[in-house]
């Protein structure tokens, strides 16, 4: 029963995440499977359910992305996600569970400083492109946690809001959709677990449905305000509890 409830809850708020709530409800999935699963198999059960919800976010911004970045972050994004695989199969679940309480206090971070990186005088590289890539792909295999290290970088390029949305949207269901063999081959997803997942799939669209129309009737600010209080307050528990 606890399984069902919590990963049903989880296709809900990936749902209201990729309805317009925002990354910041979106981190808190991780780290609330931990209640019930170890870190790896916490990770694991999200995949599926953000590719679904990656889906109907696509959707939304069809065509709206710049190739060329997928294609320059990509190929060193799969060094990442083997890299990642191979440490959440073979760390200490106490390990994970710092690893993932030091990601999720980033992300922290990150939405606190992230929009003074509009201001820095910043001149692009081909190679930033490669290591945002590749830290990505790491921090996603690892962590589901590659927004940061992505979204840095794709913020200091100069392109249009839906096409920052959009090229973000594409990337990530590639990375997410291309993490999948190496989870089901290290043992981390079986068929099974695939198979009992399914139940939360119809929570997905339900919660982009409330995630459209709740996000026109809130304060944004305080809303994520709140979220990231609740985040860093997981993340000293993943950290030393």
């Amino acid at each position: 029963m606890d399984f069902v409830v919590i990963v049903a809850l989880a296709g809900l708020i990936i749902g209201l995440s990729k309805g317009g709530l925002g990354a910041p409800l979106g981190a808190i999935i991780a780290p609330m499977l931990t209640i019930a699963f170890p870190v790896s198999e916490a990770v694991s059960l999200a995949l599926p359910l953000l590719i679904v919800g990656d889906l109907f976010a696509l959707a939304a911004y069809w065509k709206r992305w710049d190739r060329r970045y997928i294609l320059l972050m990509l190929p060193p994004a799969l060094i990442g996600i083997a890299v990642g695989t191979l440490l959440l199969v073979n760390l200490d679940n106490r390990v994970l569970k710092i690893v993932l309480g030091l990601f999720t206090l980033a992300f922290v971070v990150y939405k606190l400083v992230g929009s003074r990186l509009l201001a820095a005088n910043y001149h692009p590289r081909q190679w930033h492109g490669l290591l945002a890539g590749l830290a990505s792909g790491l921090a996603s295999a690892l962590a589901n946690s590659g927004g940061i290290p992505f979204t840095t970088y794709m913020l200091l390029q100069d392109i249009p809001p839906r096409t920052f949305v959009g090229t973000t949207t594409l990337y990530f269901l590639l990375l997410n959709v291309l993490k999948l063999p190496g989870y089901i081959y290290a043992g981390l997803l079986s068929w099974e677990r695939l198979v009992t997942l399914a139940a939360a799939l119809p929570l997905i669209p339900v919660g982009v449905f409330i995630g459209r129309y709740v996000v026109m009737r809130i304060d944004r600010q305080w809303f994520e305000r709140i979220l990231l209080v609740v985040l860093t307050i997981a993340a000293f528990l993943l950290l030393f509890r």
